[in-house]
């Protein structure tokens, strides 16, 4: 038996909503002949069963075992035009194509002036939308027309094709270098996290201002911007720079509520940009604007007129519920926010064919920190269990750090110290192999493996020490990283003033509110 999430067919018939899977049906019974074809009854035996099984689809006696792999492809095929001809889906883009592929048709036939005036109305949506890739496609191919036939209906034809080709070219480069350094940058936060030495910085300063592209910022249109935005963010981020990430991340959102248009043409691109700017007001501690902020997105993305499909919905859900959890955190509310415990986990398994690994190991986190700060450790250690024992993670490594980490504290704190020493020689042995035992971490380990030979009355002063020594670290350039992830602070200040966890970072966020 196939797991179902790898059949790619399986997983795309079990993602078609009741609509989409009557508009299949209603496609392809508008020829007779398809009625009884096989594809169609694969089709509706794939739409009953809840597992893929390969056996059952035989027994069935659809189609031979030597023919199920172009049944499915051509099944695969026919879902997929079906998609396309939904009016869901008919965004810019695709109608953009769609004239494209008229077009070509009829150059093809040799109706050459038709095939022009249709290229010439894509090209200024295509413009006009940003989207200059296949704007720059559609100016070769009005190119590729006019050396087989002179039209003569435009005086200097040629010229003016010409400089729209290299404007588009060059626009089109700048926005290549600039995706390209952001997509790197991106990839480097996903494998290491933020930078954890004056080496790592050296290294990351050095590829940026290597990789970034020569511009001049007025230049430059909406795509190039974003791009610019997110390069300048991805670097603000790897670096712990906070205020920088706010203000880049301020800059990316604004510039879809400059441009409105563009909210409902990149939905994606929007979303994720208010999630930045909310993960940037979250690290600043900035709640009021943070609130404010999550406010606005939530009735934007509620909205009739906000995109709809099951991409746009994995995202909306996957940052509005994580920025949920963040505003309890920042408020200390955490007892408050466990009712966001079911929704993130009905959602997890609704979304799960569309959210990655690594997102989900991220709630997981979240979670796990919500009941560590209402004081259930318990429950807080079951859902880092699910981050600890993943060995097919291979993304975060700070974040499985910082899970073991976590955990040995709520060990100790639920009493279950029994294994305590297998632990600490395990997560000691992990950092290490991960080169990720900072000064941090390490008065962690100490103070945790130094438990056992301390007598109760001698526990204040303990905790009084440790909290001596890491807060030297708190505004540490590369130490601090390890705060983001655990208020390891409050933990050991509700230790010294005997006050729960919640209450700490409560009276804390009262203090610095803005």
């Amino acid at each position: 038996m196939t797991n179902a999430h790898k059949d790619a067919l399986f997983v795309l018939v079990k993602s078609l909503s009741k609509s989409e899977k009557r508009q299949f049906k209603l496609y392809v019974g508008r020829l007779g002949v398809n009625t009884d074809a096989k594809f169609l009854a694969l089709f509706n035996l794939m739409d009953k069963i809840k597992v893929y099984d390969e056996k059952l689809i035989l027994e069935n006696g659809i189609v031979k075992k030597a023919q199920l792999s172009n049944l499915k492809a051509h099944l695969y095929k026919q879902i997929l035009v079906s998609l396309r001809l939904n009016p869901v889906n008919q965004n810019i883009r695709v109608q953009i194509r769609e004239q494209l592929d008229f077009a070509t048709i009829l150059y093809q036939k040799g109706l050459y002036k038709q095939s022009l005036k249709i290229l010439d109305k894509a090209k200024a949506t295509a413009i006009e939308n940003e989207e200059k890739n296949v704007a720059y496609e559609i100016v070769e191919f009005e190119k590729l027309i006019e050396t087989q036939y002179i039209t003569r209906s435009i005086p200097d034809r040629a010229d003016e094709l010409a400089v729209q080709a290299k404007q588009l070219s060059a626009q089109n480069v700048i926005t290549s270098k600039l995706s390209n350094l952001a997509l790197q940058l991106y990839g480097q936060m996903l494998k290491i996290g933020y930078v954890r030495s004056d080496e790592d910085i050296k290294r990351v300063q050095k590829y940026f201002e290597k990789h970034m592209p020569k511009y001049n910022i007025e230049d430059l249109g909406f795509r190039e911007k974003l791009w610019l935005y997110k390069a300048h963010l991805w670097y603000s981020f790897l670096t712990q720079d906070f205020l920088s990430c706010y203000k880049y991340s301020s800059k990316w959102v604004d510039l879809f509520y400059e441009n409105k248009e563009m909210i409902y043409l990149n939905p994606v691109f929007f979303l994720k940009g208010n999630h930045y700017l909310l993960e940037s007001l979250f690290y600043v501690k900035y709640s009021s604007q943070f609130k404010e902020t999550l406010e606005k997105l939530e009735k934007i993305v509620s909205s009739k007129e906000f995109p709809d499909n099951d991409n746009i919905a994995s995202l909306a859900f996957l940052y509005i519920n994580l920025n949920k959890l963040n505003l309890h955190f920042l408020e200390g509310n955490f007892e408050k926010g466990l009712y966001l415990v079911k929704i993130v986990e009905y959602g997890i398994n609704k979304h799960k064919d569309r959210i990655d690994q690594h997102h989900v190991m991220v709630l997981y986190y979240k979670i796990a920190c919500l009941y560590f700060g209402y004081g259930d450790n318990k429950t807080c250690i079951q859902y880092l269990k699910r981050i600890i024992n993943n060995k097919n993670l291979k993304m975060r490594e700070d974040l499985m750090c910082f899970a073991r980490v976590l955990s040995l504290i709520a060990h100790y704190e639920a009493g279950m110290d029994y294994h305590l020493e297998v632990q600490l020689k395990s997560t000691y042995k992990f950092l290490l192999k991960m080169n990720d035992l900072h000064a941090v971490q390490k008065e962690m380990i100490k103070f945790l493996r130094g438990l056992g030979d301390i007598y109760p009355h001698e526990l204040p002063n303990e905790f009084q020490k440790l909290y001596d020594e890491l807060k030297k670290y708190e505004n540490h350039p590369y130490e601090k990283r390890a705060f983001l992830y655990l208020d390891i602070i409050s933990w050991l200040e509700s230790h010294l003033q005997n006050k729960p966890v919640a209450q700490i970072i409560k009276e804390k966020a009262m203090s610095v509110t803005r």
